[in-house]
């Protein structure tokens, strides 16, 4: 059993669920987690089973990029496989599980090499079954399930394709009116059925490009997922997992518990007994209606790890609960087989990596002045701005997560300037909604100053609330609040990341080109060597 849990009830007799909890050993907050499982008696083992989900949500084809949490590594394939095989190892009924996205916005070491590579590492790690994100349509649905089923691609030659399934009920073919992959799939645990649903963000269509999506609809998630469970009962299945590609969020301690899955959640059938999350990266562990809900932030740095107890009479589960585990590096050492893994690759992709964009001037920062401007805030927002032919652009200042370094610039070097693949997002704002929009830079809790181009404005620090004074345009004129202008954002922000709301109010919504494409086209097009500078775009007045 794992720590930090609650166990959550199902309708089963009392009696058997007395039985179920007697049976457990409930290791005390703050113990090791590998000290291994319960103890059980011969009356246990032979009337329940002990199953453990192993999830990960938002992988991203992260497979060599290690992340930083509290000052400690996390994530890399090898150090998330290394945890993942230690508690299968705990558990043989184990089954490993993901809720989509786990290609796209991903490393040049899978994304230059079509991510075949990230499903050949879920394919080495055994994982049972997977759902389909928003980001699995970024190449649309021909290429999508050639990396599920198999096939040829011109880049890449021949790929085998997923060795275990996908399921997802509510993407429908628009010419059979079917799911284009299983609704459902149903794993036998010694004997015991679990069932597996699937189901993909239904705002997928508003996030990826049209191409992206043509052919397919996107049905609500929580039909399509009772439709799944009245034909999963039918067949005898009382055990159900859904895998959800929909966002949610709770405080550690399982409370506070907010998001699309937990609507879900309350509207779906009470025979499911958990759903795995994904879609904003958060965490997630909190009991709703019945259901357990996780999700384990994103980039494989933590993983789920779900412990249900399974009734073998019933076939139903009496006891579950839920741990949130990330990957830390110091605590674990990294599977070699996968190590090796990744620098084959790596390997493949360094001819890409180490090409030459451009040549920098001097080194271009993304420290900001007092007043909340950088000069590598001013390029990237300028290529946006250019790449989408809009009046403005705004770029989130935590996208930026390197300086561009003097001399040479390698098409690597810029991707660590830029490593989330977001797509830019053309919309209309009124001159209104963009004061509203950058009076959003001072929250309750962290102040976010965007990178801007194509126009001017004036702050002041005194003002508690709407600080910012005056906007400019180009020709010196003031902003008018009553006209349109067209604007620039990634996909984050226009999704509302980082508390922007005012983004998801953007009218005309046109989806562009990833970020890091439109800086490299922006940089090999300006004179070399080439320079950026803090220009007094944004104006602190006292």
């Amino acid at each position: 059993m794992k720590l930090s849990s609650k166990l959550v009830k199902t309708t089963v007799s009392a009696l058997a669920l007395s039985a179920a909890l007697s049976s457990a050993s409930v290791f005390a907050a703050g113990q090791p987690d590998h000290l291994g499982k319960k103890q059980q008696t011969n009356s246990y083992s032979y009337r329940y089973i002990d199953v453990q989900l192993l999830g990960i949500n938002d992988f991203h084809g992260q497979l060599d990029v290690t992340r930083n949490v509290g000052g400690r590594a996390v994530g890399r394939a090898d150090y998330l496989a290394a945890y993942l095989k230690q508690r299968e190892r705990e558990n043989k009924n184990t089954l490993l599980v993901h809720a989509g996205d786990a290609v796209g916005a991903s490393s040049p070491v899978s994304a230059l090499l079509q991510d075949e590579p990230t499903i050949e590492f879920l394919n080495k790690l055994g994982f049972d079954v997977g759902t389909l994100g928003n980001h699995e349509f970024d190449e649309g649905v021909d290429e999508m399930l050639r990396l599920i089923n198999g096939g040829t691609h011109p880049k890449t030659g021949y790929f085998r394709g997923a060795d275990f399934p996908y399921v997802s009920a509510n993407v429908i073919d628009k010419k059979t009116g079917k799911p284009i992959l299983p609704p459902y799939v149903i794993k036998k645990v010694k004997g015991v059925p679990i069932g597996f649903i699937g189901v993909t963000l239904s705002d997928t269509p508003s996030i990826v490009t049209p191409s992206g999506v043509a052919g397919v609809t996107f049905t609500d998630e929580a039909e399509a997922i009772n439709k799944a469970v009245k034909q999963l009962k039918r067949l005898g299945v009382r055990a159900i997992v859904v895998l959800a590609h929909n966002p949610g969020v709770s405080n550690k301690d399982g409370s506070n518990e907010s998001g699309e899955i937990v609507d879900i959640a309350k509207k779906v059938d009470d025979e499911v007994d958990v759903i795995f999350a994904g879609h904003n990266h958060a965490y997630l562990n909190a009991e709703v209606d019945g259901k357990l809900l996780v999700q384990s932030y994103s980039y494989g740095t933590a993983f789920s790890d779900v412990d249900l107890t399974i009734d073998r009479r019933t076939k139903d589960v009496v006891a579950k609960k839920a741990e949130i585990v990330t990957t830390y590096q110091d605590s674990i050492k990294p599977d070699p087989k996968i190590t090796k893994f990744i620098d084959k690759y790596e390997a493949k992709v360094s001819p890409i990596i180490n090409q030459v964009i451009g040549t920098a001037k001097t080194t271009i920062s993304a420290e900001q002045n007092a007043s909340g401007e950088s000069a590598l805030g001013n390029l990237i927002a300028d290529a946006q701005r250019t790449a989408m032919k809009t009046d403005f652009a705004f770029m989130n200042p935590g996208g930026i997560r390197a300086n561009i370094e003097q001399g040479e610039v390698t098409w690597g070097e810029l991707y660590n300037v830029q490593p989330f693949s977001n797509q830019l997002v053309k919309m209309t704002l009124t001159g209104e909604q963009i004061r509203k929009l950058l009076n959003q830079q001072w929250q309750s809790n962290q102040t976010r100053m965007l990178q801007i181009s194509g126009l001017t404005y004036t702050w002041d620090t005194s003002k508690p609330i709407d600080k910012v004074v005056d906007i400019y345009l180009p020709n010196g004129a003031k902003l008018d609040p009553n006209a349109e202008y067209t604007v620039t954002a990634n996909s984050f922000l226009a999704d509302g990341g980082d508390n922007f709301t005012v983004f998801t109010e953007g009218k005309n919504r046109e989806v562009g080109p990833v970020d890091l494409d439109a800086l490299i086209h922006y940089i090999q097009q300006l004179p070399q060597p080439f320079d950026a500078r803090i220009e007094g775009r944004i104006q602190q007045l006292r």
